[in-house]
Order: structure tokens, then sequence, then C-alpha cells
């Protein structure tokens, strides 16, 4: 495996507010090579823009507590002066916001906007900016560039000025290309022919992307590796075939039965995620999704799991209280059509989980073979790395 091109490390996100401390982003570590995409997909407020903006040291100035790592090309640009971040942001470094036309100036011409990231960056005059500017309209395939660049943002389509925002980002070759809801608010053949934009430049210029979304359908086709947040948190982990064929935890299964399937019958209803995101001020003890989790139990309400390697299944990792067996005995049941009440009933409840099924049977074992895990697993209660909180980040003083 070659040296990642972007490491993350233990990054924790505060902001101090009159009401309390956000934890915005909460102790995720996640790394990316060169020429893959790592999608980040959760729902709003999850913390999934916040951690990429810290990358590019744009939390800086919002009263914000930055800790751990971000290491690109081996120097940490939490810690690194922000003259010397300057010079990496927008060059070495850029990122696709999610609205264009708020991120666009609508008093100057795009032309305009794509020469000032050109001068910035590179020692070139206005002729050879203007020409660069020309030929990145091209590039994202925006017809008639040349009269294109002399005109405003308001004068764009919406997936045009998309189109201009891919064309900034990308006006002096980054190695890291960070996609913010790059479909967000576009109708479904353009979001198709701007994901398909990205792959394309993608080949030719051999970057890295990290695509942020809240649709899982968005990264299905364009990632490599997909990580899930919840509440500031990464609670999945895997390669883009796992999460979608073998996903582990409530959440990521709540997040595509929420995806309308072409396979399946007219009249079938989508089955939205109960209940609402909760406060990163006042945030839930245990498991952050336990008061949204058709499958908690009391133990779930005050054991806080941390990411664990998921059996059989190398790189894939998950932070659920639930046995790895009855997590693959819900997922098969929830793929078959079945009900979550039902399946909690049959697996939660009253839990019969087959040896073989990803647990081992109880007491088949020797002593000190981990005859009581495998029977605390056969309850439905992983023996993962846990912490006992009340409402408490483990390790870590509540600030709120």
């Amino acid at each position: 495996m070659s040296e990642p091109l972007l490491e993350v490390k233990d990054l924790r996100v505060r902001f101090h507010t009159e009401d309390g401390v956000v934890h915005a982003v909460d102790g995720i570590s996640y790394s990316i090579e060169k020429g893959k995409t790592l999608g980040i997909v959760g729902e709003s407020g999850s913390g999934k823009s916040v951690s990429s903006l810290t990358t590019l040291g744009l939390t800086r100035r919002f009263r914000a507590s930055i800790d751990g790592q971000i290491l690109f090309g081996g120097r940490d640009l939490v810690s690194m002066p922000e003259d010397q971040l300057r010079k990496i942001r927008g060059n070495d470094i850029a990122m696709i916001f999610q609205d264009p036309l708020s991120s666009l100036h609508p008093f100057y011409k795009v032309g305009k906007q794509l020469m000032e990231a050109v001068l910035i960056h590179r020692p070139v005059g206005r002729a050879a900016a203007h020409a660069r500017a020309v030929e990145l309209l091209e590039l994202v395939g925006i017809p008639d560039p040349k009269t294109r660049v002399n005109q405003f943002p308001h004068e764009f389509s919406g997936g045009m000025r998309q189109r201009v925002m891919i064309a900034m980002a990308l006006a002096n070759e980054p190695k890291l290309l960070i996609a913010d809801e790059p479909t967000t608010a576009l109708d479904v053949t353009v979001q198709a022919q701007i994901l398909a934009l990205l792959q394309d430049l993608q080949q030719r210029l051999g970057m890295a992307i990290i695509i942020i979304t809240h649709d899982l359908g968005v990264v299905a086709e364009i990632s490599d590796d997909i990580a899930v947040m919840y509440a500031g948190r990464i609670v999945e982990r895997a390669d883009t075939e796992s999460i979608f064929t073998r996903p582990q935890h409530p959440y990521t299964w709540g997040l595509l039965k929420s995806i309308p399937l072409l396979t399946s019958p007219r009249d079938e209803e989508l089955v939205p995620i109960a209940g609402r995101p909760p406060s990163l001020i006042n945030r839930p003890s245990g498991c952050f999704f336990h008061p949204r989790c058709p499958y908690v139990r009391e133990e779930h309400k005050r054991v806080d799991p941390r990411l664990a390697p998921v059996p059989d299944s190398p790189g894939h990792s998950v932070a659920c209280l639930l046995s790895p067996g009855v997590r693959t005995q819900i997922w098969q049941g929830l793929e078959a059509g079945r009900q979550p009440e039902e399946l909690r009933h049959e697996y939660v409840e009253a839990p019969a989980v087959p040896a073989g099924a990803g647990v081992a049977a109880p007491g088949v074992a020797a002593s000190g073979a981990g005859v009581a895990s495998s029977g605390a697993a056969v309850t439905g209660v992983a023996t993962t790395e846990v912490t006992t909180t009340d409402g408490a980040d483990a390790g870590q003083e509540d600030e709120s």
C-alpha cells in the first residue's frame, strides 16, 4: 500500500458558543491515497463539512478548538502557520463548496474570479490567466467558453455554475479535491453529468477526491471507500462494496433503506430514520445513535462504542454494540423486506443466533477461550472496546 496523500488522526473540532460547546468533530481518523476517492456521508450536522473546512484551515477564525493531526505530504496542517497554509489552500488542496450561487461573487464576471485563483498561486500575467480561465471552462464542458468567460454568475444555469466552481477548484491542478455536496439542488441528469465529470477529471489529472454528501446513491459509483458520520464521529468505514452489501451499523442501514430502488415495487414506501440528529452541545449518553435506533438495549444507553474491526471483512470497522452475528441477521432481514420491529423482537429482545453466523456458539470453548464474551455476544451486545458514559465523551471532560 502506498503512502497516504492525506491522513487525518483523531481530529476534534469544538466551537465555543453562548449556548455551550459544540462538539462538531469528535475524534475522527481516515486517510486517502493519490488517485483514490473517499466518500463521507451523513445527515446535515454530522460534521462532514466541518472536518474538510478544518483541513483547509477555514475553521480557525470561529473560536474553534482544534486537536489532532491532518497530515498532507507529511506536514501537519493543524499546526501550520496561516501564511504557509495559504500557499497550499487553492493550490495543492482545493474545495468545491456547497452552493455555487452564493460561492460565486455576483458583482464579478466568472472569468475574473477564475483568473484570481490563478494569479494568486502562479507567476503569470493577466493575459495568461485569462487564457487559463477559458481553458478551464472548456475543460469542464461549458460551451463557447470564450464568450461565457465574460458573463456573470446569474447568467449561468445551476448545473453550469457548479461546473464553474469545479473549474475554479481545478485552476492550479490540485493534488486533493474536496467536493462538498457537489450535486445538491441539481436535477438527476445534471447530477450524473457532474459526477461523470469529476471521474473523468480525476483520471486525467490523477488527483484524489473527497466527496461529501448525505446521499449514499451519489457515492455509489464514484467512491473507492466510504466513511459514514453521525454526531461528529465516524460510525462505519469500509470499501464501497462492503458498505452496500454488508453494512454493519443501524444508521447505515437507515441511510440505505431510505434510497428508492428501481427494483422496488411502485407502492413500496421508503423507510425514513426516526427522530432527529442529536444536539452536539448536549449529546446523548452511551451510543449517540441510541435515541433513534430500532434495536437499542438498555446497555446501549450507557456504553459508548468505539470503532472496531468487523470479523472476516478486512478494512471494515464499525462502532456498534450489537454483535456481528446479530448485525448480519438483521441486515439480511431488512434486505428481505422485513420490518425493524419484527427483527428487533427476533434478534435483539429474544436472540437466537446460530453458530457460524459470525458469533461463536455459547459455551463451546475451553476455559479462558472467550466463553463469557461469546455469551455476551449472543445476547446481542458486542464486547468491543467500549466506555461507560453519562453524557460525556469517553476519556474527555464534558465541556458542555
